[in-house]
């Protein structure tokens, strides 16, 4: 009779239970009983609506009229709380804002949970209930998800997932190749609000006053920008990269778009002065030699606008809670082509670059 092999079984665990039902455990990602239960404990409450809750393998949506906008993103922010808001709130308001930047007013969502085992399900409790008031207060319905279980050790508590779907109104037509020199470059508040917010809790860092998240759904805003002037050439969300990024990636797309039609290339030059920054967001980002122009925003806009209705676009954002600290920070110019320059306080002029890597990773 041959030997048996000798199976180490030290490193296993029970999929089902861990000894307590207030934490994930493998269970919950394997379609059976437990996830059934989460369903029924945690999501439907939050998300509940007739299209969920047939708990089909797709959800069958009514017909929307117009043209659709579709996005995703993914979120993986660390810490999972932070001043101002959660993971669950920038998994709303990041896929609406993405939708918002292209005119669309965000209908649908659906939403991806990767769970690591061992998550308190009191956090994922607080994580949908974030979710479900920001989708309510955006308009929007979850109308398909699904839940995955890692194990310990092989995730960061919660990663998510969002799919938006929406539909852009009639006669919107914002692209880059609309950009004119002597457009005006808007941007709807202060700048790295959100970054500061979650560096300074993960370095234990303390302000006189409190640094919180800027996230928040920008549909509202948007609506009424459009509304108020008919010369919005471009949106963007400065999200990971910050408005450095954003506006080169403008600069960019602007250049490529009229040389294709035979015309001259621009470049974006901003005002250092012009650009609003709470005092104590300074203060963190000269604290830990940060830029603020490259840190994650997570509730503010950037608008390339034509020059003469600037005025107006700026009284329209600043009727709105979200944009009551709009700005003109800069125009559309010819030269750089390509290229973001900003003038100095002392009258010199620098080169606003593209960040090389990630200045603070896990961030959106």
């Amino acid at each position: 009779m041959s030997e048996r092999a000798s199976i180490d079984f030290s490193g296993f665990s029970c999929p089902t239970s861990d000894g307590s039902a207030e934490r994930i455990v493998l269970g919950h990602g394997g379609g059976g009983l437990l996830s059934g239960e989460l369903i029924e404990r945690i999501f439907l409450p939050a998300f509940g609506n007739p299209v969920l809750e047939r708990l089909g393998d797709s959800a069958v949506l009514e017909e929307l009229p117009g043209r659709l906008a579709c996005s995703t993103d993914s979120f993986v922010v660390r810490p999972l709380f932070f001043p101002g808001g959660s993971i669950g709130e920038l998994a709303v308001n990041g896929t609406v804002n993405d939708l918002a930047m292209s005119g669309a007013v965000t209908r649908f969502l659906t939403a991806g949970f990767i769970l690591e085992e061992g998550l308190p399900i009191v956090d994922l409790e607080r994580i949908t209930a974030a979710m479900a008031a920001a989708a309510a207060a955006a308009g929007v319905r979850v109308v398909a998800g699904d839940t995955k279980v890692v194990e310990r050790g092989h995730g960061d508590g919660v990663y998510i997932n969002t799919t938006g779907i929406g539909v852009v109104p009639e006669g919107v037509d914002l692209d880059a190749g609309r950009i004119e020199p002597g457009d005006a470059v808007v941007l709807s508040g202060t700048l790295a609000d959100h970054g500061m917010a979650v560096m300074s809790l993960r370095e234990g860092l303390g302000f006189e006053a409190e640094i919180a998240s800027d996230t928040a759904a920008l549909h509202g805003l948007v609506v009424e920008m459009l509304a108020a002037v008919d010369g919005i050439r471009l949106l963007r969300d400065p999200t990971r990269g910050g408005v450095a990024t954003s506006l080169n990636e403008i600069a960019s797309l602007a250049s490529a778009a009229r040389r294709a039609a035979g015309r001259e290339p621009v470049g974006i030059e901003i005002d250092d002065a012009a650009v609003p920054v709470a005092p104590a967001v300074a203060s963190a980002c000269e604290l830990l030699g940060l830029d603020p122009l490259l840190v994650a925003n997570e509730g503010k806009l950037l608008a390339i606008v034509a020059g003469d209705e600037a005025g107006r676009l700026l009284e329209a954002m600043r009727s709105r809670p979200e944009g009551r600290n709009a700005a003109v920070i800069g125009r559309v110019t010819r030269r750089p082509a390509g290229k973001v320059t900003a003038r100095t306080p002392i009258g010199g002029s620098r080169v606003v670059p593209l960040p090389v890597g990630e200045q603070l990773p896990r961030i959106c």
